[in-house]
C-alpha cells in the first residue's frame, strides 16, 4: 500500500481554464481521502491526474515515493471504480471480476483464489456464474468493486460509485465501502458530490471550490470550525442558514443584532470565538445549523436572550423531526458564496426570501406542535454558532485558528 500526494498539481486546458489549481494534498497510507465540492469544483479532474486519465500540467502527483506524472495508467498500480459500473455484459460475474487478471496472465489457480476471494468478502459467491443483467444495481456495484480488490493494487480510485443507486441501497453501499476499505487498509481516494456521503465515510474530507482545496479535515472538525463561508454553508444537511448581523456590546458581553431582534452571545461562545472582540460595532455573517434551532415549548429553559421570533411558512414531519421553515426579520447574507451554493441545488440565492426577511430552517423536535401561518419562538443554541467575515469569508475564530482576526 502507498499514500497519494498532490504537490502544486494544476490542471489547465488549452482554452486557459484552470480545473485544479496549485492542489497541495497529502493522502496517508492506508487513509480514506473524501474529494467533495459542487459540480465543476475539479475534484472528479484531480482523481483522473492520479489514475493517468488526464496530463498533469503543473506540479508532481506521487503515489508511495514514485512520481508518476508521466507514469501509463496500466503502470501506476490503482484500481478505479467508477459512477457507472463497466462491466462485460457478455461476461458472467466471475469472468467479470477476474478480467484485469487475465489480461496480466495471473496463473489461473491464483485467479480463482482472488475472484473467490473478493467474492466472499462481498458477498457474492451466490452469483458468480450470472451476469450482470441478472443482478441488482448494488450487486453490479459490488462486482465492481471485486474487479477492483483482486488487483490488490496500491490505491482504490473511485468515482461516485454509488450515484446510480436508490437512496436506501446508497446508504447500504456506503456503510459497506467504508467497512471494506478499513478491512482491506486499502488508501482509497472518493469523489462525491454528495456531502453526507463524505462526512460519514471519510477520514479526512477534502472541500474544493472552483478548482481549488478550501479545507481539508476530519467530518467533525469541517462541521464545527468550518474555514470560510463555502465550507459552512457546503458541509451540513439541511444547510446552515446564513444572515447578516451586527455585533454590538451589552452588559459587558457581545449580542448580535438581527433586524428588531438580538441573541446574547454569552461568555462561552466568546471564549471560544475570541476574535469576535475586534468586530463589535461591525457586520458580520451568521451562521445557524437548523440542529441548533429548537421549539421554545421544547426548550423552555433558553433565556429570553437566545430566542427568535417568526413566522412559520412551511413545516416538514419526517417522523423523528420537524423541519420548519421560519421567516424571521432579517437581512439575508448573500454573497458570492451564497449565490454558488443555492445554484449548486438549483435554486436562487435572492430568491429564496422575502424584503427585509430571511426565511430560516429548524430542526424541531417531534413533539413541536407549531403550524403555518403562525408566529413561533425558537431556542437559539448560541454556543454553536457560527461567524464570518463578509469581506474575506473566512471564519471568524482566533489566531490559533487562523482565520478571521
Amino acid at each position: 500500500m502507498a499514500g497519494v500526494s498532490f504537490d502544486r498539481v494544476s490542471k489547465i486546458y488549452p482554452d486557459g481554464t484552470r480545473a485544479v489549481n496549485n492542489l497541495d494534498l497529502e493522502i496517508e497510507d492506508d487513509e480514506f481521502m473524501v474529494l467533495v465540492g459542487p459540480s465543476g469544483c475539479g475534484k472528479t479532474t484531480a482523481l483522473r491526474m492520479v489514475a493517468g486519465l488526464e496530463d498533469i500540467s503543473e506540479g508532481v502527483v506521487r503515489i508511495g515515493d514514485r512520481v508518476v506524472n508521466h507514469v501509463p495508467p496500466r503502470d501506476r498500480d490503482i484500481a478505479m471504480v467508477f459512477q457507472s459500473y463497466a462491466l462485460y455484459p457478455h461476461l458472467s460475474v466471475y469472468d467479470n471480476i477476474a478480467f484485469g487478471l487475465k489480461l496480466k496472465k495471473v496463473p489461473k489457480d491464483e485467479v480463482e483464489r482472488r475472484v473467490n476471494d473478493a467474492a466472499r468478502i462481498l458477498g457474492l459467491e451466490g452469483f458468480l456464474k450470472r451476469k450482470p443483467r441478472a443482478l441488482s444495481g448494488g450487486q453490479r456495484q459490488r462486482v465492481a468493486m471485486g474487479r477492483a480488490i483482486v488487483r490488490q493494487p496500491q490505491a482504490f480510485l473511485m468515482d461516485e460509485p454509488l450515484s446510480n443507486l436508490d437512496a436506501k441501497l446508497r446508504v447500504q453501499m456506503r456503510a459497506e465501502i467504508a467497512k471494506l476499505q478499513n478491512d482491506l487498509g486499502v488508501t482509497t481516494i472518493y469523489v462525491t458530490h454528495d456531502q453526507i456521503e463524505a462526512m460519514t465515510m471519510g477520514d479526512r474530507v477534502a472541500v474544493m471550490r472552483k478548482g481549488e482545496l478550501q479545507q481539508v479535515d476530519s467530518p467533525q472538525e469541517l462541521y464545527d470550525h468550518p474555514r470560510n463561508l463555502f465550507v459552512g454553508g457546503f458541509i451540513g444537511s439541511p444547510a446552515m442558514n446564513m444572515v447578516e448581523s451586527t455585533l454590538e456590546a451589552t452588559n459587558g458581553t457581545l449580542s448580535a443584532e438581527l433586524g428588531s431582534q438580538r441573541i446574547e452571545l454569552g461568555d462561552e461562545t466568546l471564549s471560544q470565538r475570541p476574535a469576535l472582540r475586534s468586530f463589535e460595532g461591525k457586520t458580520v455573517i451568521l451562521g445557524i445549523r437548523p440542529e441548533d434551532l429548537e421549539d421554545v415549548a421544547l426548550e423552555s429553559d433558553a433565556p429570553p436572550g437566545r430566542r427568535l421570533k417568526g413566522e412559520v411558512e412551511l413545516t416538514e414531519a419526517l417522523g423523528s423531526e420537524i423541519m420548519v421553515h421560519l421567516s424571521i426579520d432579517a437581512t439575508p447574507a448573500i454573497t458570492d458564496e451564497v449565490r454558488e451554493l443555492a445554484r449548486d441545488v438549483g435554486q436562487d440565492a435572492e430568491a429564496r426570501h422575502a424584503p427585509n426577511a430571511t426565511t430560516v430552517v429548524g430542526r424541531f423536535g417531534a413533539r413541536s406542535r407549531v403550524k403555518p401561518g403562525e408566529q413561533a419562538e425558537v431556542a437559539v443554541d448560541t454556543r454553536a454558532l457560527h461567524f464570518f467575515d463578509p469581506e474575506t469569508g473566512l471564519g471568524i475564530y482566533d489566531d490559533r485558528k487562523g482565520a478571521g482576526t
